[in-house]
């Protein structure tokens, strides 16, 4: 009886063992590790554009218009909740998404109408915070790569056998993972027209 026990032990452990729990846990903790980098490069951004656009505005003459964009957009990006669940949900990252590309839109061109203001360019205080903001979009970069790969893991486990039988049984969905936003314009290779009009 005792060696039926032990050998009906040492089966269901094998069992467990190759079931990926573990495995399960360890990449949901890591995705949600670099989820939180993601958000805190995203809040580092964030706390730079106040003062970008005060930096920006003692130029008498610049663009109110891009100003405008730049804070709107901020409040539109900062003003998403997210969540743990966020990552579960394809809905909810799109729009999370979304929003960040359309404050870094907002963010390039100030950038760009920013270089029409020499006195602005002139200005070290602004030199420093583009810098700093190239820096962190830099940093940015860097956190959704690592996310990417984080739920990549994560979602191949939760598709492969036999571990898929665990994800079912535990209720372990894919997770959503960063999308480009317009796939098709990127694919498209650039037009370059070398001809003097």
């Amino acid at each position: 009886m005792q060696r039926l026990t032990l050998v009906l032990i040492l089966l269901w452990s094998s069992l467990l063992a190759g079931c990926g729990y573990n495995d399960f846990q360890r990449l949901d903790e890591e995705s949600k590790s670099a989820w939180a980098e993601v958000l805190n490069q995203y809040q580092r951004r964030a706390d730079l554009i106040p003062n970008i656009v005060a930096t920006v505005k003692g130029e008498a003459n610049f663009e109110q218009d891009t100003l405008t964009r730049v804070i709107e957009a901020r409040a539109r990006a900062t003003g998403i909740q997210v969540t743990p669940e966020t990552l579960n949900d394809p809905e909810a990252m799109a729009r999370f998404q979304a929003a960040q590309g359309q404050l870094t839109g907002a963010l390039s061109r100030l950038m760009v109408v920013a270089e029409q203001y020499p006195n602005l360019k002139a200005n070290q205080a602004f030199a420093d915070l583009r810098v700093q903001l190239e820096g962190t979009e830099n940093r940015i970069s860097v956190a959704r790569n690592r996310y990417i790969q984080s739920v990549q893991a994560y979602n191949v486990l939760v598709r492969s056998f036999p571990s898929n039988l665990t994800a079912k049984a535990f209720s372990y969905a894919p997770k959503a993972g960063f999308q480009v936003a317009n796939e098709a314009a990127i694919a498209a290779p650039p037009q370059v027209d070398f001809e003097k009009k």
